[in-house]
């Protein structure tokens, strides 16, 4: 496994997940860094004092050390990463991997409320009133036309967005950089493998009745990644 994937598998993990929310429990909605209240959980993240590396985040005593750990607005986090657009201005992040690896997990994690999320699984959600895991094929072009009009708000930076996360497979390697140039993009890999992906889905009940549909998805994805 890849040194970034290590990382992204433990943050993503039950563990951490559970960790997380026992710290807003214990210590409320407020950002330890600038001490402002928010008004939900997801507006807070848990960042380690001693920085996170593949080679220490199996050590509890730091990655699951809540003397190690606050709890910080995304804004605050990025201030004090110095990442994510946090001195730069607003920012682009194109946002790729196979089906079921963590994409709206990550982007969930690291984004702020009023940036920009572009996903296709939301756009069908919201065009055919559909769970996301539900895409009816009929509504395809409505939906990419959608997409396409959103993409090219990002490129022309049209609004008044934060930072702007475009979701999406990208396993082809050519339309993927094309896709980074003409939005100005950051590319980031969410990793994982064939084996996790399909090991989520099995363990999704919620798309139990999709199995073999998103099984595909994964499968094509893998069969298609160039990178």
């Amino acid at each position: 496994m890849a040194r970034h994937s290590v990382l992204q598998a433990f943050y993503v993990s039950k563990v951490w997940r559970d960790f997380r929310m026992t710290l807003i429990l214990e210590r409320g909605l407020r950002c330890e860094h600038c001490g402002e209240m928010v008004t939900v959980a997801k507006e807070l993240t848990a960042h380690h004092e001693i920085e996170l590396t593949p080679d220490n985040v199996h050590d509890h005593m730091i990655s699951l050390n809540p003397k190690l750990v606050k709890l910080v607005h995304h804004r605050c986090h990025n201030v004090i990463h110095g990442r994510f657009g946090a001195k730069r201005g607003r920012s682009v992040y194109l946002v790729y991997g196979p089906p079921l690896a963590g994409k709206k997990t990550f982007v969930t994690e690291q984004m702020m409320r009023g940036d920009l999320v572009v996903d296709m699984d939301r756009l069908f959600e919201a065009v055919s009133f559909q769970p996301s895991y539900d895409k009816p094929d009929n509504l395809l072009s409505n939906v990419m036309g959608v997409h396409n009009l959103l993409l090219d708000n990002v490129k022309t930076r049209m609004g008044k967005w934060g930072n702007a996360w475009v979701i999406g497979g990208y396993a082809d390697k050519f339309k993927r950089e094309r896709t980074a140039d003409m939005i100005g993009a950051e590319l980031v890999f969410i990793d994982a493998s064939q084996d996790e992906c399909l090991a989520r889905l099995e363990a999704d009940s919620m798309r139990m009745h999709y199995v073999s549909d998103w099984r595909g998805y994964i499968c094509k994805w893998f069969e298609q990644y160039q990178a």
